[in-house]
C-alpha cells in the first residue's frame, strides 16, 4: 500500500542554505522504498557535495561536470525519462525563474525540459524574495504548467529576517509526495473519516478527565487511507502528532464534539474508522472556577455521554452514509467478548479489538496486537504488527467491503 514503494524519483538540488534538508528529504524518500537520483547544481555543491546524496541513497549524485562525461550519450535524456517524478528541493528564486522561462544551461534544467513526469517544487528564498512580483509570476506559470508547488513556510531566515521563505519540512514534502503519487489508488474519490486521540472531558477550567490514547493509530489509519487515494477527514482531539499532509484536521475536546464532528463529516463520506477513544463518561457538572484543594476532596458525579456509534448506527439506514463504519475496541479483559457484544449493538461492518494491557500494544507504542471481527462472523487474530501495518490491513478490509456495498443492487 505505500504509493512511493519502487518508485524513480529524480531530486533536484539548488543553491540554498536549505540543502541540508534535501539530504534528509533523499534519506526519507529512499527509507519510504523510493529509487532516488540526485542531481546537484553548480550552486548546490557550494553548500553540500555530492557524496553526501550518494551516502543517503546509495546511487549516483550527477552535477554539471556529468553532462559532458562519458556515462551516457544523452544523460539528461535518460534521466528525464526514467523519472516517475521531479522533485526540486530547495527551488531557489533564481531557479524558479529558469524553468518558468525555459533556460538550458545546467544539467537539472535541460533534464526538466526533457522531463515529462509530474514536477515538484519546495521553493526556498530569503526576506522579500518570495514575495516579489517576479517570483509570484514564475510561481503562477509552472503552477498553470502542472507543477505541484509546496510552501514556503514562514519563519526565521539565514538572514535574521522573519519571513515567508523557508523551504518545507522533509516529512510534510514526503507526504505531499505519497499524496501525488496515491491520485490513482483503490480509494480514489472516497470521503474517509477517521478519528483519533482520546476525548477530555472538563472538570475546571484547568482539569479534564482523559485516557491515555495518543492517537497513534488513529493517525497511521488516516495514513493509510490517503495512501489509497482517498479524501481523509481527521476528527482528532491532539496537536502532539503532524497532520498527515492531504488530511482535512478537525480539532475537538469532549464526545460530544467529537459526535457532531462525526455527524456533520459523515453526510458525505462512504467510511467512517472511529480509532479515537472516546470517553463513556463525563463530570454531570463543570466548576466554573478552578477547584482548590483547601476545600477537601471533591466528590464528583459523572453522566453518560453520547455514544458516538450508536447514534450513527441509529441515523445510518436514514441517510445510506456512511456505507462502511469500523470501530475500535480497547479492552483489558475478555477481549473476544466484549468486542463482538459491541460488534452487534453498535452495527459495525467489522471492529478492531485490542488488548491495551500488553505492554507491546495499545497506548502510547509504535506496535499494536489486534483481533478484527466482522459481522459476517470471521475472526481474524493479527500477530505483532507496526501501526502502519495493522492501518494497512484495516484499510485493505475496508476496500473490499466497500466494493461490495456500492456493488448490491439498490431496492425500489
Amino acid at each position: 500500500m505505500n504509493p512511493i514503494q519502487g518508485k524513480r524519483i529524480l531530486l533536484g538540488v539548488t543553491g540554498s542554505i536549505a540543502c541540508y534538508k534535501a539530504a534528509d528529504l533523499a534519506s526519507k524518500l529512499t527509507q519510504a522504498g523510493a529509487q532516488v537520483d540526485t542531481i546537484l547544481t553548480k550552486a548546490a555543491t557550494q553548500f553540500i557535495t555530492p557524496l553526501t546524496f550518494q551516502a543517503v541513497t546509495g546511487r549516483r549524485a550527477y552535477t554539471d561536470g556529468d553532462l559532458w562525461g562519458h556515462d551516457a550519450h544523452v544523460l539528461h535524456i535518460g534521466l528525464a525519462h526514467q523519472a516517475d517524478l521531479l522533485v526540486i528541493a530547495p527551488a531557489t528564486a533564481n531557479t524558479l525563474a529558469q524553468l518558468a522561462q525555459g533556460s538550458a544551461d545546467s544539467l537539472l534544467n535541460l533534464t526538466a525540459l526533457a522531463a515529462t513526469c509530474p514536477r515538484l517544487l519546495a521553493p526556498a528564498m530569503d526576506g522579500g524574495m518570495y514575495t516579489h512580483p517576479a517570483t509570484q509570476a514564475n510561481l503562477q506559470l509552472l503552477a498553470e504548467r502542472g507543477a505541484r508547488i509546496v510552501g514556503p513556510e514562514e519563519g526565521h531566515l539565514a538572514s535574521g529576517l522573519v519571513a515567508r521563505g523557508r523551504m518545507t519540512e522533509p516529512l510534510a514534502i514526503l507526504g505531499h509526495i505519497r499524496q501525488l503519487f496515491a491520485q490513482s489508488g483503490a480509494l480514489r474519490g472516497r470521503r474517509v473519516v477517521v478519528t483519533a486521540g482520546g476525548t477530555r472531558e472538563p472538570l475546571d477550567p484547568v482539569r479534564f478527565l482523559s485516557n491515555h490514547s495518543s492517537g497513534k493509530q488513529g493517525y497511521a489509519v488516516a495514513q493509510a487511507a490517503l495512501d489509497l487515494g482517498a479524501e481523509v477527514v481527521l476528527i482528532t482531539t491532539t496537536t502532539a502528532l503532524p497532520t498527515p499532509s492531504g488530511a482535512q484536521p478537525v480539532l475537538v475536546n469532549t464526545a460530544a464534539e467529537m459526535l457532531d464532528a462525526v455527524q456533520q463529516a459523515c453526510q458525505a463520506a462512504e467510511v467512517l474508522i472511529m480509532a479515537a477513544a472516546v470517553a463513556d463518561f463525563r463530570p454531570a457538572q463543570v466548576a466554573t472556577q478552578k477547584i482548590k484543594k483547601q476545600t477537601g476532596a471533591p466528590t464528583i458525579e459523572l453522566t453518560p455521554n453520547p455514544d458516538i456509534l450508536a447514534t450513527l448506527a441509529q441515523q445510518r439506514p436514514l441517510h445510506d452514509r456512511p456505507l462502511v463504519v469500523v470501530g475500535f475496541a480497547a479492552e483489558t479483559e475478555n477481549l473476544a467478548t466484549n468486542a463482538q457484544v459491541k460488534l452487534q449493538k453498535k452495527g459495525l461492518d467489522f471492529i478492531v479489538a485490542n488488548d491495551v494491557s500488553a505492554p507491546d500494544a495499545g497506548f502510547a507504542v509504535d506496535t499494536n496486537r489486534v483481533t478484527l471481527l466482522g459481522a459476517d462472523g470471521t475472526v481474524e487474530i493479527l500477530p505483532l504488527l507496526s501501526k502502519t501495518e495493522v492501518a494497512e490491513q484495516i484499510l485493505q478490509r475496508v476496500v473490499k467491503l466497500l466494493n461490495n456495498a456500492t456493488a448490491k443492487p439498490k431496492l425500489p
